[in-house]
């Protein structure tokens, strides 16, 4: 064995070396630009927590009011922590109350969804055929000692189980997952819509599912043409639906663009339109969100790629007044200094957007738009003037743990009293900021 290192070494030595300083010298250089960029404008730190160590902050976050206390409950990006409960009562001081790990290395829990007492937090495992995938459902009546009431199996040979879900209205969840039975003709389109009934939250039933047709076996249209050159998958992502319409949902398709379902027959879903980018060869639409009192959507792509790679990666908004037929008014403005933030390190670009989806505990904004954008940081638009939107405010801070030392925002919510709960997907943790522009945030 010793012979044959040395022989690799005398051959190879010179050339690792080389490699060795490139990489070194692109860090330093990521590092450089991201100590030049500003860290925030119209916003301001309250309180800050590293969660024990273990941020990976997911995309999934809730918070609900205990008597005088306020609670936020965190799902994590990948393990070893599934959730955290966090104590928000002092918003200077966030305490973590509880941490859930998760069953396994390969498995992350990304996103929650919380509806009065009942908790419902996804599994998604790493590759096809692994256990522990689905969802769990927790009793949160004691924010300090959560329950375990089901556990729902969602996984089988070609699923990776549930990668998000939306939960508030305490009868339904959403979810983007896989299943036993669920045969795509591709592997990357393995997470539909699957709607289960919560109402026994001890014993979650499936009742009505959806996908986009030609992405699973016996599909009676063609499968669609493939996004290139980044396929990331015709598969849901996000599904939100307005309290005021329940019998609509607004939906990321990844791939598959904007989707708007009839959902008044859980049972089956049909699709009312649908819109995307995929001609242009751009993909992965995130997040639908409605603003229907104004006939808008706000519709974010998600950035995957480190250094812009994937650029554009916008968020857009869309005339919905025909819901037949939506079609994009404008998007959101890039920031002055792009160029910098995509050379900075690790990704730059469109992710989560504030849902109005939780609106007894946190604020529904109708026209201000609140987003986390990896190295943008947290960063705030006015869209009152849909045509013209307009930034007012952003929060990028260093983050010396993440690559680069660059923030990479991933998730965030607008409380009640105002204030903004965000946080990190690696190291940085979780963030409490304030808005202090004259703009109102509404």
């Amino acid at each position: 064995m010793y012979l044959f290192v040395s022989a690799i070494s005398k051959r190879h030595l010179r050339k690792l070396c080389g490699v060795v300083a490139l990489c070194a010298s692109l860090s330093m250089q990521s590092m450089a630009i991201a100590a030049t960029l500003p860290d925030s404008l119209n916003l301001r730190l309250v309180g800050h927590t590293d969660m024990n160590g273990a941020g990976k902050g997911g995309e999934g976050l809730a918070l609900k009011q205990y008597g005088n206390k306020t609670v936020l409950f965190l799902a994590h990006e990948s393990g070893p922590q599934c959730f955290s409960v966090i104590d928000v009562t002092v918003p200077a001081k966030p305490v973590v109350i509880k941490q859930i790990p998760v069953e396994a290395e390969f498995v992350r829990c990304n996103s929650l969804g919380l509806s009065g007492n009942v908790l419902v937090v996804a599994r998604q495992t790493l590759t096809v055929g692994q256990p522990h995938g689905g969802i769990k459902t927790y009793d949160v009546s004691d924010a300090t000692n959560p329950q375990l009431l089901s556990y729902m199996d969602l996984t089988g040979p070609r699923s990776r189980g549930t990668h998000y879900l939306t939960f508030t209205d305490g009868k339904y969840a959403y979810l983007a997952t896989g299943a036993k039975d669920f045969v795509p003709n591709n592997p990357l389109d393995d997470q539909m819509l699957m709607i289960v009934d919560m109402q026994n939250p001890k014993d979650p039933k499936e009742v009505g599912r959806w996908w986009l047709p030609g992405t699973q076996v016996g599909d009676q249209v063609a499968p669609p043409v493939r996004v290139k050159p980044f396929d990331s998958g015709f598969r849901l992502h996000t599904l939100l639906v307005p309290p005021e319409r329940p019998d609509r949902a607004y939906v990321g398709w990844i791939d598959g663009g904007i989707v708007v379902l009839d959902i008044a027959d859980k049972s089956k879903p049909k699709e009312v339109s649908r819109i995307s980018w995929q001609s242009l060869n751009q993909g992965f639409m995130h997040t639908v969100l409605p603003i229907l009192d104004r006939g808008l959507l706000v519709a974010s792509q998600e950035s995957t790629k480190d250094e812009c790679a994937d650029w554009p990666m916008r968020i857009s908004i869309i005339d919905i007044q025909n819901e037949t037929r939506p079609f994009p008014v404008s998007t959101l403005p890039i920031p002055e200094n792009i160029s910098a933030l995509c050379k900075a390190g690790g990704r730059f670009g469109a992710h989560n957007i504030n849902q109005n989806n939780m609106a007894e505990v946190s604020q529904v904004l109708k026209n201000t738009v609140v987003t986390a954008q990896f190295g943008g940081g947290l960063r705030i638009y006015s869209i009152e003037n849909p045509q013209a939107p307009k930034e007012i405010a952003f929060f990028a801070p260093k983050v010396p743990g993440n690559k680069g030392g660059v923030i990479q925002m991933n998730d965030l919510i607008v409380g009640k009293n105002g204030l903004i709960y965000a946080n990190d997907r690696f190291t940085g943790g979780l963030y409490v900021l304030q808005y202090t522009g004259k703009t109102p945030l509404n």
